[in-house]
């Protein structure tokens, strides 16, 4: 909930209420949207803000990716498909889906553009990491290979 008033009573009936959060006016952008990740994280059963599967593990919080320890630089549609894949292992994406969540709809996506970032992050995380089910679509495996 976010508002002006800003009493305790106020924010006492609003948590009451239902409320997940209360977040009094005027408030920080990036204080709102840390507030947000730590909701969706809660939501999602966690409590670090790190994702981390098969040595792999990327922050939402600052963007970064690191292999076993090392920085990896992904280009930010690369960054948001390899979110799409770590935050759910196991969860079988398909080509349109994914296209749905990197393009917007005024954007021109070439037929092979999902295939190319495959590709580009498959160089750069590991070939065994995405796995590609012919005729459905991608998926990080539960289980590391």
């Amino acid at each position: 909930m976010t508002t002006a008033r800003d009493a305790f009573a106020q924010r006492i009936e609003g948590l009451d209420a239902g409320a997940d959060d209360y977040i009094v006016k005027p408030y920080d952008l990036g204080e709102l949207l840390a507030r947000i990740r730590a909701l969706v994280r809660r939501a999602a059963g966690r409590a670090e803000p790190l994702y981390t599967h098969a040595g792999i593990s990327i922050d939402p919080a600052t963007r970064e990716v690191r292999v076993h320890g090392q920085p990896v630089l992904l280009s930010a549609r690369e960054w948001t498909l390899l979110h799409l894949l770590l935050v759910r292992p196991g969860q079988m994406l398909s080509r349109r889906q994914i296209e749905e969540k990197l393009y917007s709809w005024k954007d021109e996506v070439s037929s092979n553009a999902v295939e190319v970032h495959i590709h580009s992050l498959r160089k750069k995380l590991g070939a065994e990491l995405i796995q590609n089910v012919r005729g459905v679509g991608y998926t990080i495996a539960r289980k590391p290979p």
